[in-house]
């Protein structure tokens, strides 16, 4: 059993995204090694809360030592915002890189988890350890048609700020390519990371930063009627527009009869709240949508359960809420993109490709419909849905796939040593 360090500015097993995705990697990690797993002071409480709450992980817990770093709380006044909060993760890794050096903390791999961003770099090779980065990527550019138009300039302006951060980061901060470099292997959250960073294949291996648990065994017994969900944070980049008016087109066009049985659940919440209730107002879907602005994690899973298809046209890079649809055996449709569109089964042919707004709109509408109609369709989709979270999206699937990385790290790291004490000046 070896001894992996993890650096993760984000672990509160409370919480999905990058919160949740931190903790379920370190569990992960430690059902085959010991584990020393540096996160930041404020998720202490979360982490300790959660181990006593739930001793039916003892054996795990015991391989896992958590440790918390943060720079002094008197210098954390000018934290705020994203483009501040950046600037300290930024310089957070740096500082904890050299706390490990310092310290001679032992260990036989380090491994950068989380943030699962591309475009700031890992320290973490200079403590002279093997270095495992990610996974790593980005959420692309929205297209100008699908956020200007629907958002508004203020919305496309943040979205093009953020866009030109990146690459600010990918062309001018060298240690962007150093971390690259330096790494045994990076591990790409999807295929755009790899083109970003200038990788040659050896060098990555595509790894989604999001998975799920086996579903509850109940899964199939509560569907009636025609459910379609939707379920993240009401923002632009999720594509929520999208989502009412192709689900608005595809409800128009069933016979009345139908429409009794079809309804939309989108679950979450955020800025773009008052836009989405004027836009299902506007498409006059009001009596078959039901916005949920909060429910514990239980109560969306049985939401999965009831649903017929998770209707997910988003533009990110990644999406936690497509592996847990994916367990439940529900459908996807999503947009033929980096994010979502490589998630699902690559047979599923419920990707819709970008094209004008309109014709998107179409396309996705088009998708409900089908699936609506045709049953033996269906359940080749529902089919291909669990296969591929079988594959490549289990909690304990993603476990496997870490440990044989770090073995091959581990071995590469060994022979390169072996072949250093033959050859003196190699």
């Amino acid at each position: 059993m070896k001894t992996i360090l993890v650096t993760a500015y984000a672990i509160n097993p409370y919480k999905g995204s990058e919160d949740g995705m931190g903790w379920n990697f370190t569990l992960q990690i430690a059902r085959e090694h010991k584990v020393i797993a540096f996160t930041r002071k404020n998720n202490g409480p979360h982490i300790e809360k959660y181990i006593a709450a739930h001793p039916e992980w003892t054996a795990l817990y015991n391989n896992i030592e958590f440790r918390y770093f943060d720079w002094p709380q008197w210098t954390l006044f000018w934290k705020k915002g994203p483009v501040l909060s950046l600037i300290y993760f930024y310089f957070w890794q740096l500082t904890l890189a050299l706390h490990i050096l310092r310290h001679k903390i032992s260990c036989d791999l380090v491994h950068n988890l989380n943030f699962h961003n591309d475009w700031t770099p890992s320290f973490l090779w200079i403590t002279g350890k093997p270095m495992i980065w990610g996974p790593v990527g980005h959420h692309p550019r929205i297209p100008k048609t699908f956020i200007k138009p629907v958002y508004g300039n203020r919305e496309f302006l943040k979205d093009r700020f953020l866009w030109g951060m990146k690459q600010f980061f990918w062309t001018v901060d060298p240690f962007l390519r150093l971390a690259a470099k330096k790494a045994v292997k990076v591990l790409a959250m999807n295929s755009e990371a790899p083109a970003r960073l200038g990788l040659k294949k050896k060098q990555f291996t595509i790894l989604p930063s999001v998975a799920a648990e086996m579903p509850i065994e109940s899964q199939n017994n509560t569907r009636s009627g025609f459910t379609v969900l939707s379920a993240g944070r009401f923002v632009p980049l999720k594509g929520f527009d999208l989502t009412i008016r192709s689900f608005a087109s595809f409800y128009k066009s069933l016979p009345a009869v139908a429409q009794e049985k079809t309804e939309l659940i989108l679950v979450g919440s955020g800025p773009s709240l008052p836009l989405l209730k004027k836009m299902i107002a506007d498409e006059g879907i009001s009596t078959c949508t039901r916005i949920i602005e909060w429910m514990p994690r239980q109560d969306l899973l049985k939401l999965y359960q009831e649903a017929s298809v998770f209707l997910f046209p988003s533009h990110e890079g990644a999406g936690m809420v497509v592996a847990e649809a994916l367990s439940y055996k529900v459908p996807v449709v999503c947009l033929d993109n980096a994010g979502p569109g490589e998630f699902i089964h690559p047979l599923s042919s419920l990707k819709v490709p970008y094209a004008s707004y309109a014709e998107t709109v179409n396309g996705l509408s088009a998708k409900l419909n089908n699936l609506f109609c045709d049953a033996d369709y269906y359940q080749t989709e529902a089919k291909l849905a669990g296969e591929r979270f079988h594959s490549s999206f289990r909690w304990d699937r993603r476990g496997e796939q870490l440990n044989t990385i770090y073995q091959e790290a581990l071995q590469a790291n060994t022979e390169t040593a072996s072949l250093t004490s033959i050859i003196p000046n190699a």
